[in-house]
């Protein structure tokens, strides 16, 4: 099996300046999510670049391109602040008051959590990486640099890849959420999962 050279980093104190492509990688991976919005790729780029919030990205790069990101939140920071101004101006105000009253609950809510856990979010990989280990790569560098005693995640019943790699992790599931409007949104069921670390 090929093996491909990865190199993982966290966003915050990076030299660069890398909001757009970090972007561009949420928008590979939420496309489908994200076309009620708009179906122009470059509009939804600029708009989310605009709400990541840097302190809990990390990404991956393959080759020298960014092609994977995780956000790993807190009861601090979550990976995007979601704005209404932004969305209004993006998506015009029809569209970005109705997105903005259906993601700022998703994302602008403070999470419960206590200060020992991380919430693994906004897990994404470009489409050419898939199959790669870019979303191995990534778990594998927020499990060992951060300092949380417990991680804990969400996934959707649909997502039977993304669910068997937290497996592999050690993620074990503890609860299940069934879903409003799930025939609009595609899914049943938010499957909750938790890893404790027990080394931290």
């Amino acid at each position: 099996m090929k093996s491909y050279e990865i190199k993982v980093r966290p966003m915050r104190g990076f030299k660069e300046d890398v909001s757009r492509e970090v972007a561009a990688v949420f928008v590979d991976g939420y496309e489908k999510e994200l076309t009620f919005l708009s179906n122009n790729r470059e509009t939804l780029i600029e708009a989310f670049g605009k709400m990541i919030c840097p302190d809990v990205f990390y990404f991956a790069t393959l080759e020298g391109d960014i092609v994977g990101i995780l956000a790993c939140s807190d009861n601090q920071n979550r990976a995007l602040t979601i704005d209404k101004t932004i969305l209004r101006h993006s998506f015009g105000y029809v569209k970005g008051s109705i997105a903005y009253h259906f993601m700022k609950d998703e994302f602008n809510k403070k999470l419960s959590y206590q200060d020992d856990t991380g919430y693994i979010e906004c897990v994404a990989t470009t489409v050419k990486a898939r199959g790669k280990g870019v979303s191995t790569a990534l778990m594998n560098y927020v499990l060992e640099y951060e300092d949380y005693y417990r991680y804990i995640l969400e996934v959707v019943d649909t997502n039977e890849v993304a669910y068997r790699l937290y497996k592999k992790f050690g993620f074990t599931e503890f609860e299940r959420k069934k879903e409003r409007f799930s025939k609009m949104k595609g899914f049943k069921h938010r499957i909750y999962m938790d890893l404790y670390v027990s080394n931290k």
